[in-house]
């Protein structure tokens, strides 16, 4: 199962991350986004990103320049019947998820690999939407994508084996890591830092200490390169709150109770860095 031709879903900051470094792998690649504006805000974020690479000296001009060249814009899931794979990148919600994949099975060819960039929900739910749960998995990369090597490569409840090891060449032509997880709400990476974040928050709402102090005892103390509440407002505190709504719904424990402060500060409006406000002010 060779892949040369990539769909991105979703021109956000994580979808323009993954179509950039799959051109830059050498792969072709479809930006697909149903907002002009938001497909137009990736294709900048991706010269932006270049451009820095080339003032580094990382990569020349004329690289950049062919890597712009393999990059295409698609305003219609129906372009899905040229690619080999799609890697939806949308937000993080069930519903939208399982549309967007139920379409996409009706355009992409039989051959082609619908993988999902989710962050917390089942696989294996998301497969059910379409006739072909075999060919679904999930490509969880890391923020930000350009950066990060993590990639978590989720097995739904019917993934091929043949599926998996597609996606696992693919990962690593990416010059990324993958590592296999299996289908469990929040898998390693959300399940785990999710609760630590959690748990901060707890720690503020509680009076334990400031914000200031919270983050430098994770980053003095436990050689954290970025305190978990400034981590919060990075990944954005609704995405927090989602991904901890998914762990409780999933695994029905209190322990992963979101806390009332972060419920508050997403009913405010207070986003993170995306929105200027957070936990810190970034006005």
């Amino acid at each position: 199962m060779e892949i040369k031709k990539v769909m991105v879903v979703g021109a956000g900051q994580m979808g323009s991350g993954i179509a950039q470094v799959c051109a830059q792998a050498g792969y072709q690649v479809l930006l697909n986004d149903v907002k002009e504006e938001s497909l137009a805000r990736g294709f900048s974020i991706i010269e932006k990103n270049l451009s820095r690479q080339v003032s580094k000296e990382k990569i020349r001009e004329d690289e950049k320049v062919l890597i712009l060249s393999r990059l295409e814009k698609s305003s219609s899931l129906q372009d899905a019947e040229q690619v080999d794979i799609v890697i939806e990148a949308a937000v993080e919600n069930m519903e939208i998820k399982t549309k967007i994949f139920g379409e996409l099975d009706q355009f992409a060819p039989s051959h082609a690999i619908l993988a999902s960039n989710t962050s917390s929900l089942p696989i294996t739910e998301i497969a059910a939407a379409t006739s072909r749960p075999e060919k679904v998995i999930g490509m969880h990369f890391m923020n930000p994508v350009p950066v990060m090597k993590l990639v978590e490569i989720i097995r739904g409840l019917a993934t091929d084996d043949e599926v998996y090891q597609a996606v696992e060449v693919m990962t690593n032509t990416l010059k990324k890591v993958p590592v296999e997880v299996n289908d469990f709400p929040g898998f390693v990476s959300n399940r785990i830092l999710m609760p630590m974040i959690n748990e901060a928050i707890y720690t503020l709402y509680e009076g334990v200490a400031t914000k200031e102090a919270i983050d430098e005892v994770m980053k003095l103390g436990m050689n954290h390169p970025m305190g978990p509440l400034t981590l919060a407002d990075f990944i954005g505190l609704d995405t927090c709150l989602y991904i901890m709504e998914t762990l409780h719904d999933g695994f029905g424990d209190d322990k992963y109770r979101p806390c009332p402060l972060l419920r508050k500060y997403v009913k405010a409006g207070w986003l993170g860095k995306k929105t200027g406000r957070g936990f810190y002010n970034y006005q």
